[in-house]
């Protein structure tokens, strides 16, 4: 035999064989798609219930509403407590915290407590879930929150939020945010207190919004896995809000998590060009015209991760009602068995799934709370 055709015949043995891939009926992913617990780390609709939505009722303007939350089988949900930069002014951003606090406790979960179930563990998520309640957990977005007391920190800890994102668009007192100037080189000293301080309380560090130097200060500075909650691929999509290749490999090799964002900027280039939120003056109709990512667009960032870190540091943080522009096929919280059949199709087993969809983000709790729990000892 030829000595390069041996070797070519070698090579082509040793490589890992493509998955098999086939077309899905409608029943199969129906069935596969409802035996996952499928976790979603950020959803803004408590912008809408703070002014009074109800979330049992339909949402004809919004993403979300309980009857799409049962249709697109979401287990749990990361309910966003966010505090918008302008609450920084009068220092007013705590009593804002707690408002967005209440929202997520009395105008969602009190008031639906038949649907949803307060829980702040990651054994707390199955529970509910193993009840049929749809797990609501809270993540405070804006470190601006504590405003700079660790006392507030813990306070909110104790009130049930679970993880924090370190900035918003705002660069605040102690860390630099990707949407703002830097003022401080990444962390302060006190801005790595908080982040060892949040390990010794149990609350996750989440590095979505964050200048990247912040991202690799939180990174150095924390005992336990950091995660994104809700950011998408740069190498995709050149947003500053999303993250290198080099800052993904250096989160899973902390054992954490990024929870790719649906919002078409973040997933398209080319959405991104022509982004109305990158074009303040932009007109009414050029922001209803603005270009949609799809389906194949939130595949490919999950695709993306898997390539370069593994299966086991991808997951999904929507950003469902906290951005304007959502993809094709993926247009609102009812729509996820679309992104179960796209990746069944890809070439995703069901077991790949449900790491996506929530095991890997369980994996990260249980972490953070093992490390919390072991600080106390």
């Amino acid at each position: 035999m030829n000595r390069f055709l041996a070797l070519a015949l070698l090579l082509c043995s040793s490589r890992p064989a493509l998955p098999q891939t086939r077309k899905y009926t409608d029943a199969e992913v129906e069935k596969i798609h409802r035996s996952l617990l499928l976790i979603d780390t950020h959803n803004d609709i408590t912008s809408k219930t703070v002014q009074g939505f109800d979330i049992a009722s339909h949402g004809a303007t919004t993403h979300t509403d309980l009857a799409r939350l049962r249709e697109g089988n979401v287990g749990a949900v990361f309910f966003a407590v966010y505090v918008a930069a302008s609450y920084v002014n009068g220092n007013r951003s705590a009593h804002r915290t707690l408002e967005m606090i209440d929202t997520v406790k009395r105008d969602i979960v009190a008031r639906r407590p038949d649907s949803f179930e307060l829980v702040t563990t990651a054994a707390g998520i199955e529970a509910a879930h193993r009840r049929g309640k749809i797990a609501a957990l809270m993540g405070l977005e804006g470190g601006h929150g504590i405003e700079d007391s660790l006392r507030l920190l813990r306070d909110y800890y104790d009130l049930g939020v679970r993880y924090m994102t370190l900035t918003h668009a705002n660069t605040n007192n102690w860390a630099d945010s990707s949407g703002d100037k830097p003022k401080h080189d990444g962390l302060t000293d006190f801005g790595k207190q908080v982040v060892r301080e949040m390990n010794r309380i149990g609350m996750m560090v989440d590095i979505s919004h964050v200048s990247d130097k912040t991202f690799w200060d939180a990174l150095a500075a924390s005992k336990a896995p950091v995660f994104a909650s809700h950011s998408s691929c740069r190498a995709l999509s050149s947003l500053p809000r999303n993250m290198t290749d080099e800052m993904i490999r250096a989160l899973a090799k902390k054992r954490g998590v990024i929870q790719i964002n649906f919002g078409c900027d973040f997933l398209s280039r080319k959405a991104a060009d022509e982004s109305p939120l990158l074009h303040p003056l932009a007109t009414a109709a050029a922001k209803k015209s603005q270009v949609r990512a799809s389906l194949s667009d939130v595949v490919a960032h999950i695709d993306h991760v898997v390539k370069i870190a593994g299966i086991d540091y991808v997951g999904i943080g929507s950003d469902f009602d906290g951005v304007g522009c959502t993809p094709a096929g993926l247009d609102d919280v009812s729509k996820f068995p679309n992104l179960t059949r796209a990746l069944l199709e890809k070439g995703y087993t069901p077991q790949d799934i449900g790491k996506i969809y929530g095991g890997n983000l369980l994996r990260v709790m249980r972490e953070v709370e093992r490390i919390a729990a072991e600080s106390r000892q």
